[in-house]
């Protein structure tokens, strides 16, 4: 058996809603590229890390069909399980603390590809929409709720062809490159009732921030 914690990341402010992670604390339990694809297959989650080695922070994301270089949700996630300041996808460096509430990771939007930001009329237009949407990318639907506050009504929808997951409950990534192209901070509610925070960096990094709890129906 893989020792796999399964987490909540980006949960609203009673610890609720949140997106699914599958951490594999011990990377070594599946050494391959095949062994690893077929796990986070088989779990389904919208991601799957693999912690390669805890003391630097390396580690290995997957969703049910490829590896991704960069991934907001699972470094939050595991920035929180493993407390540690620092992780090792392949895109680079990310940066991590915790302010006692929200667990926040440091990323570049040069990073997030793939992915296509909208806006629409108002929040309303966006719960309105079928998951999927019609039409073919990865799709970041979002309206302002309260723009001089910086509160956003968001959804995120991968529309992969034969994709298992239709509808992603809380998207790191897409909320990164929002959080630059609109440069400023950011309170997003996504999907069911997920909260994710954001801010500019000086530097041209974006923070990401949000609350971490281990999944109760796993535990």
């Amino acid at each position: 058996m893989n020792d796999l914690d399964v987490l909540r990341v980006f949960c609203a402010g009673d610890g609720g809603h949140g997106n699914l992670l599958g951490v594999v604390r011990d990377g070594r339990t599946c050494p391959d590229d095949a062994s690893r694809q077929a796990l986070a297959t088989e779990l389904g989650y919208s991601e799957t890390v693999f912690v390669d080695d805890p003391e630097r922070g390396v580690v290995d994301i997957r969703t049910p069909g490829a590896r991704l270089p960069f991934a907001g949700h699972p470094l939050v996630g595991v920035a929180w399980l493993l407390d540690i300041e620092e992780l090792r996808p392949p895109a680079g460096s990310v940066w991590a603390r915790d302010d006692g509430e929200f667990t926040w990771i440091t990323a570049r939007p040069e990073w997030v590809a793939g992915k296509r930001t909208e806006q629409y009329a108002d929040a309303a237009e966006v719960e309105a929409l079928p998951s999927p949407p019609p039409g073919e990318g990865w799709l970041y639907a979002w309206a302002w709720e309260d723009e001089t506050a910086g509160r956003i009504r968001a959804r995120g929808f991968p529309r992969r062809p034969g994709g298992a997951i239709a509808e992603d409950e809380a998207t790191g990534s897409a909320a990164v490159l929002l959080t630059a192209q609109l440069n400023r901070a950011l309170n997003i509610t996504q999907g069911a009732g997920s909260q994710i925070l954001t801010a500019p960096g000086p530097d041209g990094t974006v923070e990401l921030g949000g609350r971490v709890r281990f999944d109760p129906g796993t535990g």
